[in-house]
């Protein structure tokens, strides 16, 4: 009774009182301990009870795998063995999944499980559970497959999470087929939760969705499966669907958002850090104001995570200065809160800041310290300043170099031109070079002219991942650079024979309440006569200012006229257009900001300047890569992206 309420001191106390003890007592006391995951007075228990000379029955040796580490659960397991109490299914179970713990190899556990003659629902779930774990997603599938077809075993809740769990893992998966073939095995998955009518329980239905996100499923499947949660909806779910739609579409996330406050429920911190997260992927900071706001109404205001969280959305969504503010304001300042401003700064184009920003760090920097500062000096071509700071990782901090800080190093090699020590860097690497090392050096070899050490960057970037058009659309763009535009036409049409696609360039601007997307070459934008009428006027006014557009940036063989008209109707300089004639009446202060989803080319980047400058107007447009604040003809990355 007292190990059940977990006072298990008394229990104790009564155990060392009995005149006479038995096996069910020891086992009593050994189960309490592990119930409250006191492993260390279990185990102990447990070695006690062998030393007297009793034999643990097959509930003893459950309670103490439940709660022991993997060297004494070993142990255990050869005493099982010994006594023969491995072939009973509940010691078999426990087994298990205490082998599961450990992330890194489920073989042992697999060995247990292949042993056991008769197996019931918690095996499968057990060894289910020890695939999810480790990230054997394949390997789940199969046994859950296996459990269905071979046995009269039914299954349960838990088996389903696991099953949901596994699919999480095939996000990482670059196979396009692969991903296909693993949603329609959920979507067979759901069926089933339908037909056994475990699509009711919440827990069920938004691990299902969570699955289904990761295999890029349509946002409206997903919405529908949201509505079918009405009624059934806690605060815990709300915030899942809500991290789920935050990925996936970050308005869709705030309008949930809205539908969550307007039912009454109260928001806890990581619903609100969720809902931040949604912010920093939108266009202005308006969203985020309007969340912090409410954070601060509800007396989250000392919350230093949720501080972080507003640092991050304010600097993504272009307001360095709010970021600022709100670091400024934190009491204890963390590891995260120093990372993020420092980060925040980089994005910015502001180094100086951001370097200053980890001169005054009173807490160790760790690794993402050192990726958020060397990418600062990445941005800003500070390459004897980030070579320093690489180098006093391991010296000064015992920090050894990851993938990413080799990558921010080639990157500041290879932007400043010292093409010939980034490639040296890679060979003199104690690790294996992944794609975004080479991505980092295929665009150091295009920008300076290094046509072979490209084709070696591209070969080996397209070995690692033959389904992002990266490698094929930079390497073309060398060859159109050259004047070989045969070799490069030949690219791009091996690109279309392999079914790789391009993304196409595409830009948003808010005005008022309403984003407006455009694509490049506008044909699809209903007011595109009006903006292609305002947008050559305004080229021809820039000239004036001496604006001249970079036609060799054009990656065709076609007439300087064509050329002109195709530089002309990119998708930010669309964008910008639509924001200035339709935003102007409300404030001219208020900076026009643009979102990117690819790098800025050149001439668009020199349109902003000049258009910056013409108008009084600031221009912020946040590309793939980095910030860009443009402002009376200088742009903060001092032309250095």
């Amino acid at each position: 009774m007292y190990a059940k309420c977990g006072s298990l001191e008394s229990a104790h106390k009564v155990f060392d009182e009995m005149p006479e003890r038995n096996v069910v007592s020891w086992t009593a006391l050994i189960s309490g301990y592990a119930q409250f995951d006191r492993s260390k007075e279990s185990c102990g228990m447990f070695n006690n009870m062998l030393v007297e000379g009793y034999r643990p029955n097959e509930f003893a040796y459950a309670s103490v795998l439940s709660c022991c580490d993997r060297e004494f659960g070993k142990q255990v397991h050869s005493h099982t063995v010994k006594t023969c109490f491995d072939c009973y299914m509940y010691v078999a179970n426990a087994l298990i999944t205490m082998y599961s713990k450990n992330k890194d190899d489920t073989h042992e556990a697999w060995m247990v499980f292949e042993w056991l003659k008769s197996r019931n629902l918690v095996s499968y779930n057990s060894m289910m559970a020890a695939f999810q774990t480790s990230g054997k997603w394949e390997e789940a599938v199969k046994l859950f497959t296996l459990m269905r077809h071979e046995s009269d075993i039914g299954f349960d809740r838990a088996t389903l999470l696991s099953i949901f769990s596994s699919l999480l893992f095939v996000k990482d998966c670059d196979n396009s087929y692969v991903k296909a073939s693993c949603l329609k095995y959920c979507f067979q998955l759901h069926c089933l939760a339908i037909k056994t009518w475990f699509i009711c329980e919440i827990g069920v239905i938004t691990s299902l969705a969570k699955a289904y996100a990761d295999l890029n499923a349509e946002i409206s499947n997903l919405y529908n499966l949201f509505k079918e949660t009405s009624g059934i909806r806690d605060i815990v779910s709300w915030t899942a669907f809500i991290t789920i739609f935050a990925e996936q579409d970050p308005e869709m996330s705030l309008s949930m958002f809205c539908k969550l406050r307007l039912e009454d429920f109260s928001p806890d911190r990581h619903t609100y850090s969720i809902v931040l997260k949604a912010c920093a992927g939108l266009v202005t900071d308006r969203h985020t104001l309007a969340v912090h706001s409410q954070i601060l109404k509800h007396g989250f205001g000392n919350d230093t995570v949720l501080a972080n969280s507003l640092i991050h959305a304010y600097g993504r969504s272009g307001s360095v200065h709010e970021s600022k503010k709100v670091f400024d304001l934190i009491v204890e300042k963390d590891l995260v809160s120093w990372n993020s401003m420092i980060k925040i700064y980089g994005l910015h184009g502001q180094p100086k800041k951001a370097l200053e920003c980890f001169d005054q760090m009173n807490l160790p920097p760790d690794s993402t310290t050192f990726v958020a500062v060397l990418s600062a000096c990445s941005h800003a071509g500070m390459v004897e300043k980030g070579t320093t700071i690489f180098e006093s990782m391991t010296k000064s901090y015992g920090i050894v170099p990851q993938l990413d800080h080799y990558a921010c190093m080639i990157d500041i090699l290879g932007r400043s031109g010292r093409v010939q020590d980034a490639q040296k860097l890679i060979n003199e690497m104690p690790l294996k070079p992944d794609s975004v090392i080479w991505s980092s050096m295929l665009g150091a070899c295009r920008k300076h002219g290094e046509t072979k050490l490209a084709e070696l960057s591209a070969k080996i970037l397209q070995e690692l991942n033959p389904n992002n058009s990266l490698s094929y659309v930079q390497m073309s763009n060398v060859h159109y650079s050259n004047g070989t535009f045969n070799e490069g036409l030949d690219i791009r049409m091996q690109m279309k024979g392999l079914g790789v696609k391009k993304d196409p360039g595409l830009s948003w601007t808010e005005i008022g309440t309403r984003v407006h997307e455009f694509g490049a070459g506008g044909v699809h934008h209903p007011q595109r006569k009006t903006i292609f009428n305002d947008l050559e006027k305004l080229v021809e006014e820039l000239k004036g200012l001496g604006y001249v557009t970079e036609t060799n940036l054009v990656m065709r063989d076609i007439e300087e006229e064509d050329k002109n008209r195709e530089l002309n109707y990119h998708s930010e300089k669309l964008a910008f257009v639509f924001a200035l004639k339709h935003g102007e009446l409300k404030s001219t202060r208020r900076a026009i900001r643009i979102v990117k989803n690819i790098r800025i080319c050149v001439d668009c980047h020199n349109f902003m300047k000049f258009a910056s400058d013409l108008t009084g107007r600031e221009i912020i447009v946040r590309d793939s890569n980095r910030f860009h604040h443009f402002k009376k003809r200088v742009c903060s990355c001092d032309d250095y992206w």
